[in-house]
């Protein structure tokens, strides 16, 4: 069976979004965690389908400007960053190739 691992990584970047959304309002840092980890439950039945970003699969959040960055092994699919989209490209590229 099919399972989606979250690296530590990962992980932390959810963290950071979450702070990022609730300094600016309390709760909606919960909302974007929240959506995040949908978008990335979706990975069970949706996974390998996305376009190759930067030496993994970039899939793109329905809620908030973020990309989940992942990579497939025979029976995992493993998230290794979910990054601000809005960032600098050069940012995006150099943190996901250090995370592979």
């Amino acid at each position: 069976m099919r399972r989606v691992v979250v690296l530590a990584e990962a992980a932390e970047d959810l963290e950071e979004a979450r702070r990022f959304y609730d300094a600016r309002e309390s709760g909606v840092g919960d909302c974007c965690v929240t959506s995040l980890l949908a978008d990335i439950e979706s990975l069970l039945s949706h996974h390998g389908v996305h376009r190759r970003q930067h030496g993994c699969f970039r899939m793109l959040a329905s809620r908030f400007p973020f990309g989940v960055y992942y990579l497939e092994a025979q029976h995992e699919t493993r998230v290794v960053a979910v990054l601000d989209l809005r960032r600098e490209p050069s940012w995006i590229r150099s943190w996901v190739a250090r995370r592979q």
